[in-house]
Parts: C-alpha cells; structure tokens; sequence
C-alpha cells in the first residue's frame, strides 16, 4: 500500500479565518468538520465515501462562520477525523491495527482505543472497521506529523496570541453529536462538556447555557460527553484559559444519513452568531467566577 502523501502536500490540514482585527479574548475551533479525503486513504478504506463521512461533525465549521465578523479567530480542520482525530493524544494508537509492534512510547492502553477510536480511528461513528488491511507505523506518523501537529500548533499560537492580548482566553471547542446519542425520552440539543467543572470558569458555562436556553433549546452539561482531548488539554482556569466543548445535535441542522444541510441550517447558523454575539458582548467579563 502506497503511502498518502503528507497532508500539506496534498491540502493544507487546516484553514484559519482570522478576523480583521481580534476584539474578544475568544477562539474558535471545529476538529472534526474536515472532509478532504486523501485518495490513498479512499483506496485502502473498505467503506464508500459516505460511510466515512458520517464520522464528521458535518458543516460544523459553517455554522460558526460568523466568528470572525465578530472579531474572532476561527480554526477548522480540513482532514477528516476518520483520517487522523485531534482530539486525541498524538500517539493514541491501537496496536491491532499496525502491522509490526508499535513503540514503547506510544500510549496503546487508552479506553478510546478500546473503543476503536484512537488518534488513527479503526471504525467509523457506526462502528464498522475501516480498513481493509493492517496499516504501516510510518503511516500513522505521516499523518500525525502532518495533521495532528500542525493543527495543535495553530491552535496553541491561537491561544498564546489572545493571552497575550486580552490577559484571559477562552477557547469554544465545536462539535455535533448524533441524533440517537441519548436513550429514548432524553432529548437534549446542546451538551456543554467542561469536565465536571474543571476546564472552564462556572460563569462563562452558566452565560452559555443561558444564551442557548433563552434560543429554545434544550441544554446539558457533561452528560454523556464532558469534553475530550482539545477541552482538557486546553482547558486550565487557574491560568485563564477557559476551554468549553459545545456538542449540537445534528438531525437540528442536517440529514445525518446523506450528509445534507437541512432547510434549518441557516436559522442554526443565525442562532450560533447569536452566540458569538452574546460572548462578545461579555467581553472582559469572559473569565469571572
């Protein structure tokens, strides 16, 4: 199997939408709204097309495309998370899929690989595996050095750049989550992750929930995803740099099955400004108790 060329050979593995000029201690990031598919990885999946592409937090990107028109930086992924996830641990690796021994120093016992969902995913969101044959170590670094890498330090120049600007940062991590992600008679459209209070001051969460709540929808915190990697490892209060995850529900926005926008995706896409609005509006307030 021929190896994929590095991602910014073939496409940049990001784009960054920085506004004219930063007026709010805030960033925006969507991980998993990429959807440029390498051929080589296309060949060696056993799934089409659409099967991966239902692993993407669809259009998630669009919907906060309004963040920079109000002054702050958005950050996108275009490699798909079913290529390589960033919000994962660099060296997140099942050792089941590669065909040789992985280093020592790779962390190969993490409850997301057991789950098939390390930083190099072995199945989709539905659980199918994706591959057809066991893969190379040298790939799994092509595309962590080449994606993985240079998305965090983008994002890290991001957040560095706004401490140094404002004092404070708070990084708004974007995501969707699918529509049967809760049991039946447990409908939720937004869930805040903040790990149970620990990566973002209680304030900004409580002003988020609020400004979604006053929107219609219904909003919860943690319950069942309180963050992940980006969240966690971003997150750190005590030096002012506040991360909060906010998981949307897809079937408010988009056919989770074709990977179409819906009619509603431009009222989705209004009510996000209306959020971007709201954190502007708080400004040095950002990061009160």
């Amino acid at each position: 199997m021929d190896l994929p060329l590095p991602f910014s050979e073939a496409s940049a593995p990001f784009v960054l939408h920085r506004p004219a000029r930063q007026e709010i201690p805030v960033v925006f990031a969507s991980p998993h709204s990429g959807r440029t598919y390498p051929p080589a990885f296309l060949a060696a999946a056993r799934l089409d097309p659409l099967a991966l592409r239902r692993s993407e937090d669809g259009f998630v990107d669009e919907l906060f495309a309004a963040a920079p028109a109000h002054g702050a930086p958005l950050l996108t992924a275009t490699f798909p998370r079913a290529y390589c996830d960033p919000n994962r641990e660099p060296w997140e690796l099942d050792p089941e899929m590669f065909a040789e021994p992985l280093p020592p120093w790779v962390n190969s016992a993490s409850p997301r690989i057991g789950a098939g969902l390390g930083t190099i995913p072995r199945i989709v969101a539905s659980g199918e595996p994706i591959y057809r044959e066991r893969l190379s170590f040298a790939e799994a670094e092509v595309r962590i050095r080449s994606c993985w890498g240079p998305f965090h330090a983008a994002l890290f120049a991001l957040i560095k750049e706004t401490r140094a600007a404002f004092g404070p940062c708070l990084l708004i991590d974007c995501h969707s989550m699918p529509a049967l992600a809760l049991p039946p008679g447990r409908r939720v459209d937004f869930v805040l992750g903040d790990a149970h209070g620990t990566t973002c001051a209680g304030g900004i969460v409580r002003l988020v929930e609020h400004v979604l709540g006053d929107l219609g929808y219904r909003v919860r915190r943690n319950d069942p995803y309180s963050g992940g990697y980006i969240t966690r490892h971003y997150g750190r209060p005590r030096e002012d740099t506040h991360a909060l995850q906010v998981e949307i529900a897809r079937d408010l926005y988009m056919n989770e099955e074709r990977m179409q926008r819906l009619a509603t995706f431009p009222h989705m896409q209004r009510n996000m400004e209306a959020l971007i609005a709201a954190l502007k509006s708080a400004g040095p307030c950002l990061a009160g108790p």
